[in-house]
Protein backbone atom coordinates (compact mmCIF):
# COMPACT_ATOMS: atom_id res chain seq x y z
CA UNK A 1 0.00 0.00 0.00
CA UNK A 2 1.38 3.40 -1.13
CA UNK A 3 1.98 6.07 1.77
CA UNK A 4 -0.72 8.80 1.24
CA UNK A 5 1.48 11.77 -0.44
CA UNK A 6 2.05 14.71 2.42
CA UNK A 7 -0.38 17.24 1.77
CA UNK A 8 0.88 20.97 0.81
CA UNK A 9 -0.19 24.60 1.35
CA UNK A 10 -1.20 26.73 -1.33
CA UNK A 11 1.57 29.16 -2.55
CA UNK A 12 0.33 32.91 -1.05
CA UNK A 13 -1.02 35.44 -3.45
CA UNK A 14 1.33 38.37 -4.45
CA UNK A 15 0.32 41.29 -6.00
CA UNK A 16 1.39 42.55 -9.05
CA UNK A 17 4.14 45.27 -9.56
CA UNK A 18 4.63 48.33 -9.00
CA UNK A 19 7.28 48.55 -11.92
CA UNK A 20 5.94 48.99 -14.94
CA UNK A 21 7.66 52.80 -15.26
CA UNK A 22 11.19 50.94 -14.93
CA UNK A 23 10.36 48.03 -17.50
CA UNK A 24 8.12 50.13 -19.72
CA UNK A 25 9.21 53.62 -19.73
CA UNK A 26 12.93 53.15 -20.72
CA UNK A 27 14.95 55.95 -21.98
CA UNK A 28 14.04 56.12 -25.87
CA UNK A 29 11.19 53.48 -25.34
CA UNK A 30 8.18 56.20 -23.61
CA UNK A 31 6.60 58.25 -26.43
CA UNK A 32 3.77 61.08 -25.70
CA UNK A 33 3.31 62.00 -29.07
CA UNK A 34 1.53 59.60 -31.25
CA UNK A 35 1.38 62.05 -34.19
CA UNK A 36 3.97 65.24 -34.96
CA UNK A 37 2.97 68.38 -35.37
CA UNK A 38 3.71 68.84 -38.57
CA UNK A 39 1.12 65.57 -38.97
CA UNK A 40 -1.66 66.05 -41.49
CA UNK A 41 -5.32 66.07 -39.96
CA UNK A 42 -6.44 68.09 -36.16
CA UNK A 43 -4.10 68.48 -33.43
CA UNK A 44 -4.90 66.47 -30.24
CA UNK A 45 -4.16 66.97 -27.01
CA UNK A 46 -5.43 64.42 -24.48
CA UNK A 47 -5.13 64.37 -20.38
CA UNK A 48 -6.67 62.49 -17.83
CA UNK A 49 -6.13 60.22 -14.73
CA UNK A 50 -6.11 56.48 -13.36
CA UNK A 51 -8.04 55.51 -10.60
CA UNK A 52 -8.52 52.40 -8.33
CA UNK A 53 -11.42 51.07 -6.91
CA UNK A 54 -11.12 53.64 -3.98
CA UNK A 55 -11.40 56.45 -6.31
CA UNK A 56 -7.29 57.31 -5.51
CA UNK A 57 -5.39 57.54 -8.33
CA UNK A 58 -2.78 55.50 -9.24
CA UNK A 59 0.73 57.06 -9.39
CA UNK A 60 2.07 54.17 -11.62
CA UNK A 61 0.32 52.92 -13.75
CA UNK A 62 1.20 52.63 -17.94
CA UNK A 63 -0.70 52.74 -20.41
CA UNK A 64 -0.06 51.86 -24.66
CA UNK A 65 -1.80 53.59 -27.06
CA UNK A 66 -2.22 52.70 -30.69
CA UNK A 67 -4.66 54.53 -33.47
CA UNK A 68 -4.97 54.64 -36.99
CA UNK A 69 -4.15 58.03 -38.63
CA UNK A 70 -6.55 61.14 -40.15
CA UNK A 71 -7.94 58.67 -43.44
CA UNK A 72 -8.91 55.90 -41.26
CA UNK A 73 -5.05 54.03 -41.81
CA UNK A 74 -2.73 52.16 -39.15
CA UNK A 75 0.92 52.77 -39.28
CA UNK A 76 1.52 49.18 -39.74
CA UNK A 77 2.41 46.55 -42.16
CA UNK A 78 -0.70 44.32 -41.82
CA UNK A 79 -2.80 47.39 -43.24
CA UNK A 80 -2.20 47.12 -47.02
CA UNK A 81 -3.66 50.75 -47.17
CA UNK A 82 -0.11 52.10 -45.45
CA UNK A 83 2.05 51.04 -47.96
CA UNK A 84 -0.32 52.70 -50.81
CA UNK A 85 0.12 55.66 -49.03
CA UNK A 86 2.26 58.22 -51.02
CA UNK A 87 3.77 60.55 -48.43
CA UNK A 88 3.88 60.57 -44.91
CA UNK A 89 4.86 63.34 -42.15
CA UNK A 90 5.15 62.80 -38.59
CA UNK A 91 3.00 59.99 -37.62
CA UNK A 92 3.55 57.23 -35.53
CA UNK A 93 0.42 55.97 -34.26
CA UNK A 94 1.58 54.17 -31.31
CA UNK A 95 2.43 55.35 -27.90
CA UNK A 96 3.27 54.72 -24.20
CA UNK A 97 2.33 56.86 -21.82
CA UNK A 98 3.11 56.43 -17.62
CA UNK A 99 0.94 58.41 -14.94
CA UNK A 100 3.21 60.95 -12.45
CA UNK A 101 2.62 60.76 -8.61
CA UNK A 102 -1.15 62.15 -8.82
CA UNK A 103 -1.98 59.35 -11.21
CA UNK A 104 -2.07 61.99 -14.28
CA UNK A 105 -0.93 61.11 -17.78
CA UNK A 106 -1.24 63.36 -20.88
CA UNK A 107 -0.38 62.77 -25.24
CA UNK A 108 -0.47 64.40 -27.84
CA UNK A 109 -1.97 63.39 -31.14
CA UNK A 110 -4.16 64.09 -34.45
CA UNK A 111 -7.84 63.02 -34.43
CA UNK A 112 -7.93 59.47 -36.08
CA UNK A 113 -10.43 58.97 -39.16
CA UNK A 114 -13.02 56.32 -39.65
CA UNK A 115 -11.72 52.68 -39.41
CA UNK A 116 -13.28 50.04 -42.03
CA UNK A 117 -14.72 46.98 -40.07
CA UNK A 118 -16.75 44.14 -41.27
CA UNK A 119 -20.47 45.30 -41.37
CA UNK A 120 -22.35 48.14 -42.90
CA UNK A 121 -20.83 50.71 -40.74
CA UNK A 122 -16.98 51.80 -40.56
CA UNK A 123 -15.75 52.00 -36.70
CA UNK A 124 -16.10 55.53 -35.35
CA UNK A 125 -12.92 57.44 -34.49
CA UNK A 126 -11.14 56.34 -31.18
CA UNK A 127 -7.85 55.28 -29.46
CA UNK A 128 -7.05 51.69 -28.49
CA UNK A 129 -5.42 51.49 -24.50
CA UNK A 130 -4.24 48.55 -22.73
CA UNK A 131 -3.89 49.37 -19.31
CA UNK A 132 -0.86 48.12 -17.08
CA UNK A 133 -1.24 48.59 -13.39
CA UNK A 134 -0.16 47.39 -9.58
CA UNK A 135 -2.46 44.41 -9.05
CA UNK A 136 -3.12 43.79 -12.35
CA UNK A 137 -2.45 40.20 -13.58
CA UNK A 138 -3.48 40.86 -16.73
CA UNK A 139 -3.26 43.95 -18.53
CA UNK A 140 -6.88 45.28 -19.62
CA UNK A 141 -7.89 46.77 -22.75
CA UNK A 142 -10.45 49.75 -23.40
CA UNK A 143 -10.99 52.82 -26.01
CA UNK A 144 -11.21 56.38 -26.12
CA UNK A 145 -14.22 57.90 -28.15
CA UNK A 146 -14.81 61.52 -29.49
CA UNK A 147 -17.67 63.21 -27.93
CA UNK A 148 -20.54 64.99 -30.21
CA UNK A 149 -19.54 62.58 -33.31
CA UNK A 150 -22.29 61.34 -35.22
CA UNK A 151 -20.49 57.72 -35.90
CA UNK A 152 -20.62 57.06 -32.32
CA UNK A 153 -24.20 56.12 -32.90
CA UNK A 154 -23.21 53.37 -35.04
CA UNK A 155 -19.49 51.63 -33.93
CA UNK A 156 -20.42 48.28 -33.52
CA UNK A 157 -18.13 48.43 -30.34
CA UNK A 158 -20.01 51.26 -28.80
CA UNK A 159 -23.48 49.21 -29.72
CA UNK A 160 -22.07 46.20 -28.08
CA UNK A 161 -21.79 47.97 -24.57
CA UNK A 162 -25.09 48.48 -22.45
CA UNK A 163 -26.17 52.07 -23.27
CA UNK A 164 -25.86 52.97 -19.57
CA UNK A 165 -21.73 52.40 -19.80
CA UNK A 166 -21.32 53.81 -22.65
CA UNK A 167 -20.05 57.47 -21.54
CA UNK A 168 -16.92 55.72 -19.56
CA UNK A 169 -15.69 55.15 -23.02
CA UNK A 170 -16.13 58.90 -24.09
CA UNK A 171 -13.74 61.24 -23.49
CA UNK A 172 -14.93 64.91 -22.42
CA UNK A 173 -14.45 67.77 -24.66
CA UNK A 174 -11.94 70.70 -22.77
CA UNK A 175 -11.40 73.03 -25.60
CA UNK A 176 -14.68 73.32 -28.14
CA UNK A 177 -13.57 72.64 -31.90
CA UNK A 178 -13.25 76.04 -32.38
CA UNK A 179 -10.47 77.26 -30.86
CA UNK A 180 -7.39 78.21 -32.66
CA UNK A 181 -4.70 75.28 -31.75
CA UNK A 182 -5.13 71.48 -30.99
CA UNK A 183 -8.70 70.51 -29.33
CA UNK A 184 -7.49 69.02 -25.83
CA UNK A 185 -10.18 66.11 -24.30
CA UNK A 186 -10.17 64.69 -21.06
CA UNK A 187 -10.38 60.63 -20.56
CA UNK A 188 -10.14 59.33 -17.27
CA UNK A 189 -9.93 55.39 -16.79
CA UNK A 190 -11.64 54.01 -13.52
CA UNK A 191 -9.98 50.62 -12.91
CA UNK A 192 -12.82 49.39 -11.00
CA UNK A 193 -15.96 50.17 -8.78
CA UNK A 194 -19.42 52.05 -9.58
CA UNK A 195 -17.54 54.31 -12.28
CA UNK A 196 -15.65 51.52 -14.08
CA UNK A 197 -14.21 51.82 -17.43
CA UNK A 198 -15.61 49.50 -19.64
CA UNK A 199 -12.95 46.97 -20.45
CA UNK A 200 -13.11 44.61 -23.41
CA UNK A 201 -11.83 40.90 -23.57
CA UNK A 202 -9.58 40.43 -26.28
CA UNK A 203 -9.01 36.71 -28.16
Amino acid sequence: MSAKAPSRALTPSQTVGPFFHDCMLRPGVQCDALAGEHAAGQQIHVRGFVFDGDGIPVPDAVLELWQADERGVYHHPADARWTQRSEVVGFVGFGRVGTDRDGRYSFTSVLPGRVPCEGDHDQAPHISIAVFARGLLNHLFTRMYFPDEPSNETDPMLRAVPANRRPTLIARTVTPASTDGPREYRFDIVLQGRDETVFFAIA
